[in-house]
């Protein structure tokens, strides 16, 4: 299997699970995070966590960091604009970006470059120099204690930094930059980093429709941090002395003795005598080991949505259900009675069915065509719902979802 195809498998799998998550938005307002999905599984925590502000760029709207640059785009903008302000092959930029050379940007859109340009200085409208790099701990509690004074008992008076000659290295945490691929939708790459999509499109100048594009570089928003919270020292005063402070209360033993106990002897237990009527103790029941994972019951309650071989078996994690082949225009059949919940379209513009069944249970027809059910639908058992699609591509990824976390479909249609 290629990389290529397990990409692809991947993102269908994205989908299908976005398809399934968007769900909760039919009783509730639509949740742009894909969260608060009501016991399944959540990345809420990871998501609501505080997040830093992208860093300034200088005046020509250059964001440095050391492993590569990204430019801002102003109003108006388009590559050919960026590229003359940085000194660069405006084809070699647009080939870079995925995006032709004279097509308007957003403002505050990420560009990516191809190659570093100078560094932020205060030449080029910046505060700081250099890329933006993490505060090295080590070297800064190290420094401080090689500049204690040996004696603590004498008292110093802090002086007011001399101005340096050198402006200060800017300093942050360096953040993925993630290149989109086909199929992709702000939604999946927000959920894939858990960080919320409103600040993914901050970050990155996104419109008001999340809208992203094939081959575009997307800066994955990093955590805030916090300098520590040191406690205020308390003054030489405000400590009290050994000895001083509150007295301590005298112990009632030290002034009235304690009673004397009385123990009564222990009444000795009656001796049963076997008889004829006598039932024997029976042993106790053996307790079922918790220890084992035991394997989900195969419950083959369900049909197979078509006849064909099984290209691409169940992966928790990278192919969330499985890939069926078989002949182009095959009826793409329900895999048990229930209601169309939601019909959706991946990036692409391919159909993805999902039916909910009793039992809070899920079912996803992805890569399918010609849908012939609308959402509220009641299907039965083994009712055409879609057919294959042609070509290569003539195969269902077909997924089972306990509420909304996928299961291995084989053990329901085997």
């Amino acid at each position: 299997m290629t990389r290529q195809n397990a990409r692809t498998n991947l993102r269908l799998s994205l989908l299908a699970g976005a398809a399934c998550i968007t769900l909760a938005g039919c009783s509730e307002p639509l949740d742009f995070d894909l969260r608060g999905l009501g016991g399944g599984f959540t990345t809420a925590n990871a998501a609501t966590a505080p997040l830093a502000a992208r860093p300034l760029p200088d005046d020509r709207g250059v964001i440095s960091y050391p492993n590569y640059q990204v430019a801002v785009a102003r109003r108006g903008d388009t590559l050919k604009d960026v590229a003359s302000r940085l000194g660069l092959n405006a084809a070699t930029l647009a080939k870079y970006n995925g995006i032709d050379a004279d097509v308007p940007l957003r403002k505050d859109e990420i560009i990516a470059l191809p190659t570093r340009v100078a560094e932020p200085s205060p030449a080029t409208g910046s505060a700081t120099t250099g890329p933006i790099k993490p505060v090295d701990i080590t070297s800064v509690a190290g420094g401080a204690i090689d500049r204690a004074p040996a004696t603590p008992s004498v008292q110093t008076t802090a002086l007011a930094p001399a101005p340096s000659a050198t402006p200060p290295a800017q300093t942050g945490k360096e953040p993925i930059r993630h290149k989109v691929e086909r199929g992709e939708t702000a939604f999946t790459v927000a959920r894939l980093y858990s960080v919320p999509v409103k600040d993914l499109a901050q970050w990155n100048g996104l419109g008001a429709d999340f809208a992203i594009r094939e081959g575009q570089f997307l800066l994955i928003p990093v955590p805030s941090q916090s300098p520590p919270k040191v406690a205020p020292a308390q003054t030489a005063a405000a400590t009290p002395l050994p000895g001083a402070g509150s007295s301590t209360p005298t112990p009632p033993s030290a002034t009235k003795p304690l009673p004397a106990e009385k123990i009564k002897p222990a009444a000795a237990a009656p001796v049963q005598t076997a008889t004829a009527t006598t039932k024997p103790a029976e042993p106790p029941k053996p307790v079922a080991d918790v220890g084992k994972v035991t394997k989900p019951v195969a419950t083959g309650k369900l049909v197979k949505p078509v006849s064909g071989t099984i290209i691409r078996d169940y992966s928790k994690g990278k192919n969330e259900g499985i890939n069926i082949k078989a002949a182009p225009g095959t009826a793409v059949k329900a895999a048990d009675a229930g209601t169309v919940a939601a019909i959706t379209k991946s990036a692409d513009g391919i159909p993805i069915v999902v039916v909910r069944h009793t039992g809070n249970l899920l079912t996803v027809y992805a890569n399918v065509t010609d849908v012939n059910v609308k959402r509220g639908d009641t299907v039965s058992r083994g009712q055409s719902i879609a057919k294959l699609r042609s070509g290569d591509d003539s195969f269902v990824h077909f997924e089972v979802r306990e509420g909304f976390d996928s299961v291995d479909p084989n053990p329901f249609i085997n």
